[in-house]
């Protein structure tokens, strides 16, 4: 049997489910991660043990799950747009309503998240609008809560892009002083979009997953956990 495929069996009959392996690489520590299409995939270094592997994947069992279901969540929803679909802003559901008028726009009203477009049944520019106003709701509100943390890590910006990300609500690159923010984060609350923001603000100081970076994160937002719980369940 080669090193690979026992690898492959262990890691199966642990974790029970298809698409997963172990990788043997001359690094110094496990890596853990869970790609878009479900494979979960831990890069070990060379000499660690199966008792050591089997460790870390029973500890590590509830996060394999949470972004598994992640996800399953943030698979795309083939949507008809038309009058009676749920959409979410900021944590909270609206009704779609889509309404014919010259003047083509988006509109929050009521409960209705208002779609007016000059032919209904144009599916492409529905399309277009919807996605638009939301890329204009997040540039506003991810630069309102960046500038509401900023002062507390005392850190420069140089660009702040909003992306469609499968795999993260955002990222930061310590070195290039830039940050990514996940364009489907404006659907979730206030409270989860402050989290995710500073999370990728405290890397500019702490560039890695630290101790440090846990406490420094513990500090300056105490609800953090709870906040990320929030965002984990939504």
């Amino acid at each position: 049997m080669s090193l690979s495929y026992k690898c492959v069996l262990l890691v199966l009959v642990i974790m029970q489910v298809n698409n997963v392996a172990v990788i043997y690489k001359d690094v110094k520590h496990a890596n853990l991660r869970v790609r878009p299409n479900k494979e979960v995939i831990l890069t070990v270094p060379l000499n660690m043990t199966n008792g050591e592997i089997k460790y870390i994947l029973n500890k590590r069992a509830d996060w394999i799950k949470k972004q598994l279901v992640l996800f399953n969540q943030n698979e795309p929803i083939k949507r008809e747009l038309v009058s009676g679909e749920n959409f979410v802003y900021l944590g909270k559901n609206y009704r779609l309503k889509v309404i014919e008028a010259q003047e083509e726009r988006v509109k929050l009203n009521r409960g209705y998240f208002e779609l007016y477009v000059k032919d209904k049944q144009h599916y492409t520019k529905k399309e277009k609008l919807i996605e638009s106003w939301y890329k204009t709701k997040a540039a506003v509100h991810f630069q309102k809560t960046i500038e509401k943390y900023q002062p507390i890590v005392k850190k420069d910006i140089k660009t702040i892009r909003i992306r469609s990300m499968k795999t993260r609500w955002g990222s930061c690159n310590p070195k290039k002083s830039y940050i990514n923010l996940n364009l489907e984060l404006i659907k979730k609350s206030k409270a989860s979009i402050e989290y995710v923001v500073f999370h990728e603000l405290t890397h500019l100081i702490h560039h890695n997953h630290s101790a440090k970076f846990y406490n420094y994160l513990t500090l300056h937002m105490p609800d953090w956990k709870k906040r990320k719980l929030i965002l984990d369940n939504q």
